[in-house]
């Protein structure tokens, strides 16, 4: 099979379209005919590496993936070969305390495809049964692998673990990210008012155009945490969606009191300094969450596939060009997903 992947830790031109052997299913897996990928800035981490971080070289990057079911391994059974289907990449290991509880996101041995284990820069990928949702006939594949991360991370940080509730605000830190993009249209269902800080006037106008209420131009206004109290009558917001981390304090310093403020990510960077005195004093919750459960990913690909939540798609790229893919994500160039268009 074709695919895109590295032999060592580095920038974009450590990228190497070239041949590569197509895996076979274990029992209980199923080869995926891949047709789309989505890329996701742990794809750019994760090729940059980390200290710590072990994978078996060549590394294939991408969690994000759809297209038709090629193969079922042994003891498969709900599936047949040709069917579409999009790939959960959150991998729980379904034995333990966690997994046997519905919990797989906690699970302890748990993997994210692409991240420590190949994924879906490629033209085939094999991953247990469990993992696929099996898509309407002619539904789009890039639509498809453009929410599979991001909206379940999105609907399990600001419903599961943050409890928004209908005529609440929510902040959200970035306009053009695609889980920050699948934030603005979750609340915006969930019947909450959504103000939207961004680096640039063309990038909210798009916030604006997929829901988004309050518009902050972060170039012309560095204190935008003044700007959200000022926008929101004095009050302050009820949870702010903030994944960037070193923004964190004016994320704080925006929210009312007894406001949350939830991240899945920290885009910006892992250390930075918080200012104590407003999370007591404010009784303030930090809330944090990776992925989603089984159910919540059911749950919110109903609703894409039910036309209730659309993902927003960028630029979509040729497989072997998935370097210049990556360098645009990491640019922030994009307003919603980047995807890869994989044919054979």
């Amino acid at each position: 099979m074709k695919a895109t992947l590295f032999r060592q830790h580095g920038g974009p031109e450590v990228l190497e379209y070239t041949d590569f052997p197509a895996p076979e299913p274990e029992p209980g897996e199923v080869l995926v005919h891949l047709r789309a990928a989505a890329l996701n800035r742990m794809d750019v981490m994760v090729r940059n590496g980390w200290p710590g971080l072990k994978l078996e070289l060549p590394h294939i990057n991408g969690a994000d993936g759809a297209g038709e079911v090629a193969v079922l391994g042994k003891d498969v059974t709900g599936f047949d070969p040709g069917e579409p289907v999009v790939i959960n990449p959150n991998l729980g290991c379904r034995k333990c305390e966690y997994c046997l509880a519905g919990r797989d996101n906690l699970c302890r041995e748990w993997h994210l495809l692409g991240e420590t284990v190949r994924g879906t820069y490629a033209e085939y990928v094999s991953v247990p049964a469990r993992q696929l949702y099996r898509l309407p006939k002619g539904f789009d594949y890039h639509q498809a692998a453009a929410a599979a991360l991001v909206y379940q991370t999105a609907w399990h940080s600001l419903v599961v673990r943050g409890n928004l509730q209908p005529n609440e605000t929510v902040l959200i830190v970035g306009a053009g990210g695609g889980v920050n993009t699948a934030s603005v249209q979750i609340a915006k269902y969930l019947g909450a008012q959504v103000v939207v800080v961004g680096s640039n006037a063309d990038k909210l106008e798009k916030a604006r155009a997929i829901g988004a209420d309050i518009l902050i131009d972060r170039s012309k206004d560095a204190d935008w945490s003044k700007s959200v109290f000022l926008a929101t009558d004095k009050r302050g917001v009820d949870v702010v969606v903030d994944n960037v981390g070193t923004t964190f304090m004016l994320s704080l310093r925006a929210l009312k009191k007894g406001g949350r403020l939830l991240t899945v990510g920290n885009s910006g960077g892992p250390k930075f300094e918080i200012d104590n005195r407003y999370i007591f004093a404010k009784h303030l919750s930090i809330i944090g969450s990776t992925m989603s459960t089984l159910a919540d990913f059911t749950q919110v690909m109903n609703l894409v596939v039910g036309g209730k939540l659309k993902p927003i798609l960028d630029r979509t790229y040729p497989l072997k060009d998935a370097a210049a893919a990556q360098e645009r994500l990491w640019r922030n160039e994009n307003f919603g997903k980047i995807t890869l268009e994989i044919s054979s």
